[in-house]
């Protein structure tokens, strides 16, 4: 049996990789040798873990099975060649359950093994009880994140309360972001609230509960996880779409300032509120307001308590859209499908340079620009959508 150089190794390992990430099973097949033997961490989830004779019994009662519950991939980070030939590899599983409740990142170590120009042998060592933790979390009750066909919704569904933001919203809203963001999939985020209004902000029933003493530590459990989701969602590559009704208040204002195209229906109010609670304010309302509607507008609504309607919204520049009630779903849904269909890649490099422009100086701007744009140049996106203009056809993107 040959064995192979580090160049070689390296290239075979990230074949596999890529591989078990589009599930290519004939890439699977001339890439495995076969006698092919993997070797697992002891004490996964679903009966999972240790030995597995040949590249069928891998792939059918290994990844195969892995594969029905999760949707993940493994993401190396570095390779590192051992004096036995053989390839250290670590990196990190990400991704989520198939149902979309729990998301999964955890390390791992793989070492391979090479002979006759193939893949001889896996050994894998991972976090075998976050992979137990991950598929036994107990389904989320008032935030709902699902994906599909790469389009990530959120849904706020506390409906007999508007969607009063509690202890409870604010920490599955945190756990859906970070499995939004960990989530390559996800080429675009639509956000939604059940029931009768989109969320009137901080739980007030819950708040006055508190008892005086314990009412700024209160608060700060809660509006940790929830500012730490904002920030996440900000940052991430996906364009967001939200769709707002009956009422957006207090700190629940953030989630229609996050958006790159926030929809409103007809008749919806938008308001601060924190004055009349004796409270300074929450949500990032104090950096987005300002840049959104201007300084004095956002001062307005906060010291005057100024109320705005979906068309006042509109025209200060708080939303985009304003349409029916009865369509406000639909057209929201299609928008962000529409951004999920499209150059993604290119919409995630708008994202930073839009965002980064309020502390850039005009030179800043220019360079990160011409940046943005050769690495946008250098996309499969970008050659597709310029042969369509030539041609005058329709593109097809794919995020890439």
């Amino acid at each position: 049996m040959r064995t192979v150089d580090r160049a070689a190794a390296e290239q075979l390992a990230k074949r596999l990789y890529r591989a078990l990430a589009t599930g290519d099973r004939d890439e699977l097949d001339a890439l495995l040798h076969p006698g092919f033997v993997g070797r697992t961490t002891e004490g996964l989830p679903l009966g999972l873990g240790g030995h597995y004779q040949g590249p069928d019994a891998m792939r059918r009662e290994f990844w195969g099975r892995i594969g029905a519950s999760f949707v993940a991939r493994a993401e190396p980070v570095e390779f590192g060649s051992l004096d036995d030939g053989r390839l250290l590899v670590r990196g990190r599983y990400r991704g989520r359950t198939r149902d979309g409740v729990a998301a999964l990142d955890a390390e791992f170590v793989h070492l391979l093994s090479f002979a006759d120009g193939r893949i001889r042998e896996l050994v894998q060592l991972t976090d075998s009880a976050r992979w137990r933790e991950v598929l036994d979390r107990p389904a989320s009750e008032t935030v709902r994140f699902t994906v599909d066909d790469g389009l990530g919704e959120f849904r706020i569904d506390r409906a007999a309360v508007r969607n009063a933001l509690n202890q409870q919203v604010a920490d599955e809203l945190y756990e859906a972001a970070v499995r939004c963001a960990a989530d390559q999939d996800v080429r675009a985020v639509l956000i939604s609230g059940a029931g009768p209004a989109f969320t009137v902000g901080g739980d007030l029933e819950e708040i006055g509960a508190c008892a005086p003493d314990d009412l700024p530590s209160a608060l700060r459990r809660m509006i940790t996880p929830y500012h730490e989701a904002l920030r996440i969602l900000s940052q991430i590559r996906a364009p967001i779409v939200t769709a707002a009704h009956g009422a957006v208040a207090g700190g629940g204002l953030g989630l229609v300032c996050i958006a790159d195209l926030a929809f409103a229906a007809e008749g919806t109010k938008f308001a601060t509120g924190f004055g009349a609670l004796g409270l300074s304010g929450d949500g990032g309302s104090s950096w987005f307001l300002p840049r959104l509607i201007g300084v004095r507008r956002a001062a307005q609504m906060y010291f005057e308590q100024r109320v705005l309607d979906a068309r006042q919204a509109a025209d200060w520049g708080l939303v985009t859209h304003v349409v029916a009630e009865d369509e406000l779903e639909d057209r929201a849904r299609a928008a962000a499908r529409r951004l999920a269909d499209g150059p993604t890649a290119a919409y995630a490099e708008m994202r930073r340079l839009l965002s980064g422009s309020w502390s850039a100086t005009l030179p800043e701007q220019l360079a990160a620009e011409t940046e943005a744009i050769t690495r946008t140049a250098a996309t499969a996106d970008a050659q597709e959508g310029v042969a369509a203009f030539r041609t005058r056809s329709t593109p097809t993107f794919r995020g890439r």
